[in-house]
């Protein structure tokens, strides 16, 4: 009885058993010998000449010969964390003979498998690695958190501060009346400890800094646990002002993260998994909308000038001819519905699935201010390509260091990768179950209900519905009910003669929900009453979220909110008058009020309408 390595018998003359021999051996190292027939059949004397021409043969140290499918997956036991795929052969019923049949099948027509193979991998098949491709997501991740973080950290008291638009400790403490102690575990937040303004600046300043030991690879997995643990208290703690798509993406993405540092492969399926269900959710749900403009495919005849903040590129684009604009929105829906499905798929193809989208947010990021949005949906794209395929953009030196540096993976990672998923995957199928149905899977929904407050498997589907006009909310104030001055915002459409401006990274989250408010009434976004009171009261933490304040000796006596449909002014308009929007009055949107009638007025404007109930 023999006690070496095992070994793999295979046809040398084969393109395609030479191909696959030569992936296997960058997978199995020396734990596996790997001998042609034309050399080896002597060795092996009670093995017909036959079985080596029809099949490969794995012998083992103690004489024992597996053929075929079963061969190959006696090949990649010898491999860690490709043991399932023998215990599948073993214990799965039908597997064996499913796995058999394909062999078979493929192994009488040898040539086309080798073109087929080739076509999909590449001329050579190499050992897919993800060091370097976690190294890099994991330090521009870092990134981008310092980003966010930054951004919350120069608007943070006038959205939530104690005299800000919604301060936090009002907030807090109507939840723990409404729902007693459960508030803590409905609203995980760190601000239940201290909600003071002094804690809201401190803790984006912490997060920008856990950020930069991310970046520069420093403590990375502590950091990116504090990390997540903070942005989840911060997403609570916003309320209306963080209640946003990319902001539960970052939360769902830095979850993974924390995993990620361990090395386990699982995990960059798991990656892989979110594009997909990400993207997916956000083409179906514009089908499932049944909005016509995306049935149409008319809905980029709109969405340049009617999304949120519009980039200055925005303009021009929304001059394009409408074939054009046709095509872009056919093309949206192919991406996000079709090239998604090539996740999953060998590495060319999942290249293609990832040019495809790196290609569609690159023109979001152009034409529209999304802050990290766009920017983290392709960091995100970096999970679609292995190590040889990104060392080709890397200098040599900087994969040498992320190779130096890489995580011994180990059994503990693998199992808790393990777990992971099967937590993360079948919550991810109950979203999209969800997005159909609207109801949940059987058990899968409790699993869903239970980890729903950490928002660590979200459903997505931005701009399922494309708005088609663009009401602004236009705020003035007035020292004495006659003359009438204009708030000015950072970001949001305004002067007529001021074009878009850009913003990215950075999210003005006022300017964001001035833009959804608009599309309702203040009923609708009873917050629009508290900014109201605070320009009214001059709070310079709110004032300081604008562009400028026109009542630099002392807040107004009054103020109002006026309603206009803006649109991009057309060329011929833009080249003689040097507009670059126009507008036209719609009404009142807030009524004239004073500080001494506010709550009158207030109760008045959020009542709910005759005949309805708050229940």
């Amino acid at each position: 009885m023999s006690h070496g390595p095992p070994t793999l018998v295979y046809d040398g003359d084969c393109a395609i058993c030479r191909y696959w021999v030569t992936y296997w051996q960058g997978l199995t190292n020396e734990r596996v010998v790997y001998r042609p027939y034309q050399e080896a059949a002597t060795d092996f004397p009670t093995i017909p000449l036959e079985a080596f021409q029809r099949a490969i043969q794995f012998i083992e140290p103690d004489g024992h010969v597996y053929s075929g499918a079963a061969a190959t997956f006696r090949v990649l036991r010898q491999v860690p964390g490709r043991a399932a795929w023998w215990w599948c052969y073993s214990h799965l019923p039908g597997f064996a003979g499913t796995s058999e049949w394909a062999y078979e099948g493929a192994a009488r027509r040898r040539g086309l498998l080798n073109r087929v193979t080739k076509l999909l991998w590449g001329p050579a098949l190499q050992v897919e690695r993800y060091v370097l491709v976690s190294w890099v997501f994991l330090r521009l991740f870092g990134a981008i958190y310092v980003a966010a973080f930054a951004s919350l950290g120069v608007q943070i008291l006038g959205l939530i501060g104690h005299a800000g638009i919604l301060p936090l400790g009002d907030y807090l403490g109507a939840a723990h009346w409404a729902l007693g102690n459960s508030a803590y575990l409905l609203l995980p937040s760190l601000f239940w400890v201290n909600s003071s303004d002094t804690a809201l600046v401190l803790g984006t300043v912490v997060g920008a800094l856990l950020g930069l030991l991310v970046v520069v690879d420093r403590w990375t997995g502590p950091a990116l646990i504090g990390l997540f643990a903070l942005y989840l208290s911060y997403v609570y703690a916003g309320q209306d002002f963080m209640s946003f798509q990319w902001d539960v993406l970052l939360l769902e993405a830095g979850f993974l993260a924390i995993f990620l540092t361990g090395g386990s492969r699982i995990v960059v399926w798991l990656y892989r998994w979110l594009v997909f269900r990400y993207l997916f959710l956000a083409g179906i749900m514009k089908l499932l909308s049944g909005d016509p403009t995306w049935h149409g495919l008319t809905a980029l005849e709109y969405h340049f000038w009617t999304q949120p903040l519009p980039t200055p590129l925005a303009w021009y684009a929304a001059q394009l001819p409408p074939w054009l604009l046709i095509g872009g929105t056919a093309a949206t829906l192919i991406i996000e519905l079709g090239s998604v499905l090539l996740i999953f798929l060998p590495r060319r193809l999942r290249a293609v699935a990832a040019c495809c989208v790196l290609l569609l947010q690159s023109l979001i990021v152009l034409t529209g201010n999304y802050n990290f949005f766009n920017l983290l949906t392709m960091l995100l794209c970096v999970f679609l390509f292995d190590d040889v395929a990104l060392g080709r953009l890397i200098p040599q030196s900087l994969e040498s260091w992320a190779q130096a540096r890489a995580p011994l993976r180990g059994r503990a990672a693998t199992v808790t990768a393990t777990a992971l998923a099967l937590i993360v995957v079948p919550v991810g199928l109950n979203r999209i179950w969800q997005a159909f149905t609207r109801t949940d899977l059987p058990v899968v929904g409790a699993l869903t209900q239970a980890v729903s407050p950490l928002l660590i498997v979200n459903p997505y589907g931005l701009f399922a519905v494309m708005t088609t006009t663009r009401p602004e909310i236009v705020i003035e104030g007035s020292t004495d009910g006659r003359v009438w001055r204009e708030y000015v915002f950072r970001y949001k459409p305004g002067p007529l003669f001021r074009p878009a401006l850009w913003n990215v990274p950075h999210q003005p989250r006022l300017d964001w929900q001035m833009w959804f408010a608009s599309l309702g009434s203040v009923r609708d976004n009873p917050w629009i009453v508290s900014l109201m009171r605070r320009l009214l009261e001059g709070s310079p933490s709110v004032l300081a979220l604008l562009d400028s304040n026109p009542f630099a000796d002392g807040p107004p006596k009054y103020v109002r909110a006026q309603l206009y449909d803006y649109r991009f002014a057309d060329r011929r308009t833009h080249i003689v008058t040097g507009q670059w929007w126009i507008r036209r009055p719609e009404g009142l949107y807030f009524p004239q009020v004073s500080l001494a009638d506010f709550g009158r007025a207030a109760d008045r404007e959020t009542a709910p309408p005759p005949g309805s109930s708050r229940g």
